[in-house]
């Protein structure tokens, strides 16, 4: 780092001398980029264009974002790597759920419906008193924040839309009820994906998902293929009705669930074997025939898991109308299980939040946190598969067939 530090000097030299009005501006980017390049080096063990036995991967060009501090607006060439991915430590991408959780928890506790439980992980937080007023003016600086991320404008198409809901303990009336927050994710038509809003509701129906959908659609949510959720009390409903032309695909997982449901257990790893072979078929004519083939099959022994699955045949197919290089990602919510085990961390230490506010405040701060880190990270999907799925004629592409037929269920 020699050489770098001596030209940064000269070039701050320079720009002192010049009594440049940009000066602080100019000074503070060219630090934050050598900051930069230094930490990549170390991340990847080696310098750029350098030969050397510990380099783990390579630059994969850079990611633009600006930044914003006291001497103004900062703009930052993030660099990319070819495998992983690097974050700025000096970006603290951290700080903002932190403080969120501390927060809840003083404000539960200001409330009055702490626990000695909550008190105690207050102590172990390290706060030994609780001031109102910090706590008002922390709660108005993160609900601003958070409010902007929430209501951000949305740019591009988003060809995919996952929704999902997790529930939380909520402070109501006097009463502790349980309340549902769905939260958003889409991929752009370049193969990025983003966190595009989170919704509280008392209830998750018809009106509460056309509410949550069309206030996506009023900050510019366009494009829409494919909504990929849990069967939902009337999501189907609201997609038809907000969302027009869009597909909906209905939760694999969950849906092995419900029809397993009605199975004993000792036959469940047999028919869970049975209904996966839908899914290895190399299109949705054959993945439909051979779910056909299988409700037949069930149908003799198990009706009621047979009538389940012939009730979804239409809704657990329809990823296969996209690229087979995504359907993988798009059969089901299980892309949304680290995010939702993320934010159930962070929630799971306050227990009861005191209003809907305060759990609405600290799942966006969690949430602009992760989207902070995907737009730093590779794209979700290649931008060439994106393209593709413009491309199809046929509803799906062809996967390699078994190499032995699936042997039916005796």
């Amino acid at each position: 780092m020699a050489a770098p530090t001596v030209a940064l000097l000269e070039d701050l030299r320079k720009l002192a001398l010049e009594l440049a009005p940009t000066f602080l501006r100019e000074a503070l980017s060219r630090v934050l980029h050598d900051l930069m390049e230094f930490e990549v080096q170390q991340q990847i063990g080696a310098k750029r264009h350098e030969r050397s036995p510990e380099r783990t991967t390579y630059r994969n060009g850079t990611r633009e974002r600006e930044w914003q501090t006291r001497v103004g607006a900062i703009p930052l060439q993030i660099p990319r790597l070819r495998s992983g991915s690097y974050f700025p430590s000096f970006l603290e991408p951290r700080r903002r759920a932190e403080r969120a959780l501390i927060n809840v928890i003083q404000e539960a506790y200001v409330e009055g419906v702490s626990t000695r439980k909550v008190d105690d992980r207050v102590r172990a937080l390290g706060l030994d008193g609780i001031d109102k007023s910090a706590v008002s003016r922390i709660c108005q600086s993160l609900d601003e924040v958070v409010t902007a991320f929430c209501t951000r404008p949305l740019e591009g198409n988003y060809p995919y839309l996952w929704l999902d809901a997790l529930y939380l303990k909520v402070r109501q009336n006097e009463r502790i009820v349980s309340m549902a927050v769905v939260i958003a994710v889409g991929v752009l038509a370049s193969g990025e994906r983003r966190v595009l809003g989170v919704e509280v509701g008392a209830s998750e129906d018809a009106a509460f998902w056309t509410s949550l959908l069309r206030s996506l659609v009023a900050r510019g949510l366009r494009g829409v293929e494919l909504v990929i959720s849990d069967a939902h009390e009337g999501l189907k409903q609201a997609i038809a009705s907000v969302l027009t032309g869009a597909s909906w695909q209905r939760c694999r997982v969950h849906t092995m669930r419900n029809i397993l449901a009605h199975v004993p257990q000792k036959d469940k790893a047999m028919v869970a074997a049975a209904i996966r072979t839908i899914f290895v078929r190399p299109t949705q004519a054959a993945a439909r025939s051979q779910l056909h083939e299988v409700v037949q099959t069930l149908q003799r022994a198990w009706p009621k898991a047979a009538a389940v699955l012939l009730a979804a045949a239409d809704d657990i197919l329809a990823h296969m109308a996209f690229p087979s290089s995504h359907w993988s990602r798009i059969d089901s919510t299980n892309p949304l299980e680290r995010l939702n085990r993320e934010v159930k961390r962070r929630t799971d230490v306050v227990g009861v939040f005191p209003n809907e506010a305060a759990a609405l405040r600290l799942v966006g701060a969690v949430l602009l946190e992760i989207d902070d880190e995907w737009q730093v990270e590779r794209r979700y999907f290649s931008q060439a598969s994106m393209e593709r799925r413009k491309e199809l004629t046929e509803p799906n592409e062809l996967l390699p067939a078994p190499d032995k037929p699936v042997a039916p269920i005796r």
